[in-house]
């Protein structure tokens, strides 16, 4: 904790802090902090108690994560509030455990708009690695439905679900084209020079092309 403390830097906290991210530790120095300590299970779990935002992301870095029972990883991901440990969390560790198909079920029908988010990333991942187990129609159905005024963050992992869809499955694409130009979630979203916007008819356009 004092290493991280000793890495904590004001103007990386500044920008963290627009997206909602409480901690001033460059992420490249938090990996090679983490390259260093390799995998440590118990230091990982140590540092996720301590609930400090940068030891948490550290924490991801270097646990296991095939090592965490369904009911830890739930009791995780709903005290991770902070968008980035979120994210990681889900990206690094959820997607990497065997329960995550049984918790991605569970956590899509959550009550909870940032609990749900994390079901919709985990369908996100199944869309492209495993579409067999899904009604792909169905769920341009819930997304056609319900994305226009979910909370920002379920918002969000949706509109990714729906451009993954359009992308990655063609006899969909015009379905979900139409269905993203209807909604324009995402339409004004200011996006930097050479980056694609994440309004899904652009999305899925642009990766579609690039996929020629």
């Amino acid at each position: 904790m004092a290493e991280l403390a000793a890495l904590e830097d004001p103007k990386t906290r500044e920008v963290n802090e627009k997206r909602g991210d409480d901690h001033g530790v460059h992420l490249g120095k938090l990996r090679a902090l983490a390259k260093r300590l390799k995998t440590q299970q118990d230091l990982a779990c140590q540092l996720w108690q301590t609930n400090d935002t940068a030891a948490r992301l550290l924490a991801i870095l270097i646990c296991r994560p095939k090592a965490f029972e369904r009911d830890e990883l739930d009791v995780m991901l709903r005290e991770a509030r902070v968008p980035k440990v979120h994210d990681w969390l889900v990206n690094y560790v959820v997607k990497k455990n065997p329960h995550s198909e049984e918790l991605c079920l569970a956590w899509s029908a959550d009550p909870d708009p940032v609990v749900a988010s994390a079901g919709w990333a985990l369908t996100t991942e199944r869309v492209t690695k495993k579409p067999e187990s899904l009604d792909l129609p169905g769920l341009l159905d819930v997304i056609e439905t319900e994305m226009k005024n979910a909370p920002d963050r379920l918002q969000w992992a949706m509109n990714h679900c729906l451009a993954q869809i359009g992308i990655e499955h063609a006899e969909h694409r015009a379905r979900a084209i139409d269905i993203g130009e209807r909604l324009e979630v995402l339409k004004d979203y200011p996006t930097s020079p050479g980056c694609t916007s994440p309004f899904a008819p652009i999305w899925i356009s642009e990766m579609a092309r690039r996929a020629r």
